[in-house]
């Protein structure tokens, strides 16, 4: 495979393999293992206070002052986004949240949010735990500041949190949050990529054009604020340095070996309530299995998303698809002209939605409409019977 230097960038495939597109046989664990046996040198962090196990380490309190003027703020937010580009893909944040008090206070609104679901839904699992083995609040974001705004005020105004998000994504970047309280004995995840190739299948991304897989984890930063001491034993994040860096990751992180080599190289970091942990959503990561007896995992989790992945002009695309789908029925166009016709239309992605009433189901994503539609033409359902299952489909989206 042709290597290719680009300024700024680590040495790695060259931005467009031959065929266009990345594909599970084509990646090599090798070329993978030479790229995450780099070193980070603090000489290239200048205001991180130390690297641990490859990862610079900032303290709020210390960073505060280059926050606080225009110059100094960028340089720090250029440096955080080439950790995140081509550095170790990580960023640790002591501290971020100086007003313990409003984090104590934030968990126990969260935990009042999780016992009323409970009471109103069950147990139940998501599609990243089994039923039991931990909580999750979807959209903790918005419940928490519907819920106790003084406190969602004060546990979000952190202005490294707010730098770190602009460093990677620019001003007008989107927040959501998602909490996850993992009970002892929790198990870990396997390794994997994140949002958004990383919630397709290995079928569907493997359909995106290498330059995709390449834009995706621009479009998006993983983060975590800590709402409590987690020790090793807890099972904080498992990290793979540098692995953010391989552009066919999204093809070669189901691979088992991919995933033996992560198990084998990973890194875990300690942390204390109030710090914060940030990492590109390509870097090769799980969430450890919590070791404890009396530990529960609580972390806000953050997915902070570019304001750009936006289209142009808003439509009405569930009233296209009801006006079109009669004319579909009549069986007038078939093939490659058929899914052409539903890809003007219908909604083809999955997200955003809403994961307490639309989870996904037999894998990662829920249905689109573009999904939905194919399947009702296939199935032979009348104009009527697809309108519901659409009005459906957007009811379950709806916050």
């Amino acid at each position: 495979m042709i290597l290719k230097k680009q300024e700024g960038f680590p040495m790695t495939e060259t931005t467009h393999p031959a065929t266009g597109y990345y594909a599970q046989d084509d990646c090599s664990l090798e070329e993978f293992k030479a790229l995450c046996a780099k070193s980070s040198d603090i000489c290239d962090t200048p205001h991180a206070s130390r690297i641990e196990k490859n990862v610079p380490i900032y303290e709020a309190a210390e960073i505060a002052p280059a926050l606080g003027d225009a110059s100094t703020r960028r340089a720090l937010m250029a440096e955080w986004a080439r950790v995140l580009m081509s550095g170790a893909g990580i960023v640790v944040i002591k501290q971020a949240a100086t007003d313990l008090a409003a984090i104590d206070a934030a968990t126990a609104a969260y935990l009042q949010i999780i016992e009323a679901e409970k009471a109103a839904n069950g147990t139940k699992a998501d599609h990243f735990a089994a039923a039991g083995a931990n909580d999750r609040i979807w959209n903790a974001l918005q419940k928490l500041c519907l819920t106790a705004p003084e406190t969602f005020a004060r546990s979000f105004a952190n202005p490294s949190v707010d730098a770190i998000c602009e460093a990677w994504l620019g001003p007008n970047y989107q927040m959501t949050a998602q909490v996850n309280l993992v009970h002892p004995g929790g198990q870990a995840q396997q390794a994997h990529r994140d949002y958004h190739l990383g919630f397709q299948s290995a079928e569907v991304s493997a359909l995106y054009p290498a330059q995709t897989h390449e834009l995706s984890p621009l479009m998006t930063l993983q983060g975590g604020i800590a709402h409590c001491d987690m020790s090793l034993e807890s099972g904080p994040t498992k990290l793979l340095p540098f692995s953010q860096a391989y552009k066919p990751g999204y093809a070669a992180w189901r691979r088992p070996d991919f995933r033996a080599y992560f198990e084998q190289a990973h890194i875990q970091l300690p942390l204390n309530k109030g710090d914060a942990l940030f990492f590109s959503p390509a870097l090769f990561h799980a969430a450890g299995e919590n070791r404890t007896q009396t530990v529960q995992r609580f972390v806000n989790l953050l997915q902070i998303s570019s304001p750009f992945g936006r289209a142009m002009e808003s439509i009405d695309r569930a009233a296209m698809c009801k006006a079109l789908y009669p004319v579909l029925a009549q069986g007038i166009l078939e093939g490659a002209a058929l899914d052409a016709a539903i890809a003007a239309t219908a909604e083809g992605y999955s997200f955003p939605t809403n994961l307490d009433t639309d989870p996904p189901i037999g894998g990662l994503a829920p249905e689109t409409q573009a999904a939905l539609m194919r399947r009702c033409l296939a199935e032979g359902q009348t104009a009527r019977d697809f309108d519901a299952a659409l009005d459906a489909l957007e009811a379950r989206k709806r916050p």
